[in-house]
């Protein structure tokens, strides 16, 4: 038996230090937090995706008094990119979340269901989708979907 470690690729860095792209994106999922329909938690996420031809969807996560009727931020924007704009690769996601008025202190990460889902997006197109986890005190950015899971099954 031998024993293994998994490592994920995580450059942790300041919201001074992102490029003007990545800022935008960033600036674009905390407004998207606006958006949110959060009466049971209080938690209000938001995602902004951003296209190859530099198109931004931003989606907030919807609760529904039938939990499982509800839907996070990160697949309401993926699903309405796939939706609205189909063939056109997605390039970079960037999370952010709220509660009680003020952004979180750490970044946060999809739940499981968005990490799938968004995985599919990203191996349909055949091309990373680079994540951008926001929080107040440090922002985490990722190369893909992919690293948010590791051993999964995938192509490239």
């Amino acid at each position: 038996m031998k024993n293994l470690n998994i490592t994920v690729p995580l450059l942790s860095c300041t919201l001074e230090e992102l490029t003007p792209e990545q800022a935008q994106l960033v600036q674009e999922a905390r407004r998207a937090t606006e958006g949110s329909y959060a009466p049971y938690s209080n938690f209000h996420v938001g995602a902004a995706i951003r296209l190859e031809d530099g198109t931004i969807i931003r989606g907030a996560n919807q609760e529904n008094a039938a939990f499982s009727s509800g839907t996070c931020a990160e697949r309401s924007a993926c699903f309405a990119a796939g939706a609205n704009y189909p063939g056109k690769r997605m390039t970079h996601i960037a999370i952010a979340a709220e509660k009680g008025g003020a952004f979180q202190h750490l970044p946060i990460s999809p739940c499981g269901a968005c990490r799938q889902a968004l995985l599919e997006y990203e191996q349909l197109q055949k091309s990373p989708i680079q994540v951008i986890l926001y929080g107040a005190e440090a922002i985490y950015i990722l190369p893909s979907i992919a690293s948010l899971l590791p051993l999964c099954f995938t192509e490239f």
